[in-house]
């Protein structure tokens, strides 16, 4: 991978109190957080959120059918209830993951696509990514498609959908070089990347790292100039920095960093990014432990993801991780993530930062734990607030559902 430039040397990081907010960011602030009850009955997690183009909220989720099988679900919200939820694959060979979760994505209203991640073998990360499209709204759903096809039983996950050209976007991580490897050898997860049509046809595949972190989310927003895509890399000497990749018209850029954090790490942190774009302002989230300190940032771009500023710090001082990000219609991003209050207890929390950099008080939206159970909260906007989804530990385990108002300026 491409290094990037001296001129995105550590800056200054920023953590402002709600004491010395500006005026800006208190306007922008959010008002309160109320319980939205759940379409997910017991025994689910995994949790995901889209909005779609006609502002209702999809949630999607995982739930356990019986002691061997689970259901990949979903319903739609419009503000006041949830649709009835609708199944879009069962199986008992579902690879059930804390970190890395199926999603649904809306290419139009009743446009949608999923992915979720099916076993393939007898190993225990050997699983493959299934790829259904619904014309419908999600009532019925086409037969899956394998979008890799190497063919081999190794790990194959933490997939980004997304709209491209006229078909469907798919980047994951890819473990085939894994299965020719020789005994102590360390081979490398590739960052790969495919398009599908409505159909189910499969594009070619291309590699667009050959060398990323094992087991780190993925994350894709699109900006004016078309997809970009943020992962944790992982360079010489075990780096493993936030890389960042965009579709230009001349295709895929080589990657480089969006910071350098310099994070030494022999081994996944399994906590990856999260991005989110409007034009060309694109904002990445993420956590690095960089020098023994943990940390979640927030860097900002207004080309487009070409290059950033310098990194504002989010958390309050003890994070998790597991972070979230989205831009609001007053281009304001929101920041989630978990933070740790004691011993493993911790908190879903979200704070809002304006384009200056100014940000809002951090706000707690749920009570949660810090170990893999919890899994990784996601968000979404809607209208003038945000809703937020998250596993609540447990015997069993269950997806709750919060919604965030905003305060607008008069």
């Amino acid at each position: 991978m491409t290094r990037p430039p001296g001129s995105y040397a550590l800056g200054v990081s920023l953590l402002l109190s709600a004491a010395c907010a500006s005026a800006e960011a208190d306007r922008a602030a959010f008002d309160q957080v109320d319980t939205v009850a759940s379409p997910a009955a017991s025994a689910s997690g995994e949790p995901n959120l889209a909005t779609l183009p006609n502002g209702r909220v999809l949630l999607s989720w995982l739930e356990a059918i019986g002691d061997t099988a689970h259901a990949f679900r979903f319903a739609t919200f419009d503000g006041s209830a949830w649709s009835a939820p609708k199944t879009i694959a069962q199986s008992s060979d579902f690879f059930v993951n804390w970190a890395d979760f199926p999603s649904v994505i809306a290419l139009s209203d009743d446009h949608l696509a999923a992915h979720w991640l099916q076993r393939n073998g007898t190993s225990k990360y050997a699983y493959e990514v299934r790829i259904a499209q619904s014309l419908d709204g999600g009532t019925t759903w086409t037969a899956p498609t394998v979008p890799h096809r190497d063919g081999t039983a190794t790990e194959h996950g933490f997939v980004s959908l997304f709209p491209f050209r006229d078909s469907l976007g798919a980047i994951w991580l890819d473990g085939r070089n894994f299965a020719a490897a020789q005994k102590g050898a360390s081979p490398n997860m590739m960052l790969v990347m495919t398009s599908v049509s409505p159909s189910g046809a499969a594009a070619p595949e291309r590699v667009l790292d050959e060398r990323v972190c094992d087991c780190c989310q993925t994350s894709l927003a699109t900006a004016s100039g078309g997809p970009v895509v943020v992962y944790r890399d992982r360079l010489d000497g075990e780096i493993r920095d936030i890389g960042v990749i965009r579709w230009s018209d001349s295709g895929w850029t080589r990657g480089t960093l969006v910071h350098r954090d310099n994070w030494k790490i022999d081994a996944c942190p399994v906590n990856g990014p999260a991005i989110a774009a409007d034009g060309r302002r694109v904002v990445v989230a993420w956590f690095t432990s960089a020098g023994d300190t943990s940390r979640v940032y927030l860097a900002q771009s207004d080309d487009g993801g070409a290059t950033f500023g310098s990194p504002i710090r989010i958390d309050d001082g003890n994070p998790v991780g597991r972070v979230d990000v989205l831009l609001d219609r007053d281009g304001t991003a929101v920041v989630s993530w978990m933070e740790f209050t004691s011993g493993q207890q911790a908190e879903v929390r979200a704070r809002r930062v304006a384009a200056s950099g100014e940000s809002s008080a951090s706000l707690t939206i749920a009570q949660s734990s810090g170990a893999r159970a919890s899994g990784f909260p996601r968000m979404t906007a809607a209208g003038d607030a945000v809703i937020f989804a998250w596993t609540e530990p447990g015997n069993p385990a269950r997806v709750r559902v919060a919604r965030a108002s905003v305060k607008r300026s008069s």
